[in-house]
């Protein structure tokens, strides 16, 4: 079954790593229902990308964050349900808080995995942000890399 393609939509995450080891989310609604992924949601019309990703990752995790260096961009396909997301994922290395999930109708689970000992399934998006973990493909310093 196919559906109307719907024009790309944004949202934003946070690949939030402490001591080597990466914060993921156990997703109890589709898509990928089931699979770990990475922290996040939609950006809000007239919301900055930053201040959406600070506002969903204190929304499901009860954390405080600041995105500073852009990490990669996520595009999230889904043909058969004419679904396209764009996602800008920060890099964030410091937070206030200790996580929990604060969504329990939207997240199963929570925890912190190595990059050499992930959980699977992994959502489309967070194995795309685990690849630019592994090769250190953070951009520098500069108007698209930090704010």
């Amino acid at each position: 079954m196919t559906f109307p393609v719907n024009l790309p939509r944004v949202g934003a995450g946070a690949a939030i790593v402490r001591d080597g080891a990466l914060l993921l989310v156990l997703r109890k609604r589709p898509p990928e229902a089931g699979h770990w992924g990475l922290p996040g949601g939609k950006v809000d019309p007239f919301e900055t990308v930053a201040s959406a990703v600070a506002r969903e990752i204190r929304e499901e995790l009860g954390i405080t964050i600041e995105p500073v260096t852009l990490l990669c961009v996520i595009d999230h396909i889904d043909r058969e349900r004419g679904d396209h997301w764009v996602a800008p994922v920060y890099l964030v290395e410091r937070f206030g808080g200790a996580p929990a999930v604060q969504e329990p109708e939207a997240l199963a689970d929570m925890g912190w995995f190595p990059l050499d000992a992930l959980p699977r399934p992994l959502t489309q998006a967070a194995e795309q942000a685990v690849r630019a973990l592994q090769v250190g493909s953070a951009p520098p310093a500069g108007p698209f890399g930090r704010a």
